[in-house]
């Protein structure tokens, strides 16, 4: 399994009146985790799309635990089981400093070509990095 954390301040705007974080945010700190990872693996998502290959998100699933607040920082877990071919599984934690599981979940990402739209496999030089750290 590869894994990677990031981490990541509740800010102002993220937070209703309460203080706690709304439901929305967390899809957007799973995209920090996985954007995070992929950059500390040396592929940031940049240079996936400068070889014409975009990264949609098929599916995103998220199951709510205890509610992250205002002036937290919290601790992104992503993590990848498998070397992706035709999609990208990224299964994240979040957690609040106390070390509760503050959500869980994951997003599944496609590979498309970025001029016709049309799926494509997972570039090659991203599976052979993939391929790398996984073992």
């Amino acid at each position: 399994m590869l894994k990677s954390e990031h981490f990541l301040d509740v800010r102002y705007y993220e937070t209703d009146q309460m203080g706690i974080v709304h439901h929305s945010n967390y899809i957007r700190y799973f995209e920090c985790g996985r954007v995070a990872m992929l950059r500390d693996l040396g592929f940031p998502v940049e240079k996936i799309e400068e070889t014409g290959v975009m990264l949609p998100v098929v599916s995103v699933e998220c199951r709510y635990k205890v509610p992250a607040k205002l002036g937290e920082t919290l601790k992104i877990v992503s993590m990848i089981d498998e070397v992706p071919r035709a999609r990208l599984v990224i299964k994240t934690e979040i957690f609040n400093p106390a070390g509760q599981l503050v959500c869980e979940g994951g997003v599944v990402l496609g590979f498309i070509n970025s001029q016709t739209r049309r799926p494509v496999r997972c570039p090659d030089d991203l599976v052979k990095i993939f391929e790398e750290n996984l073992n």
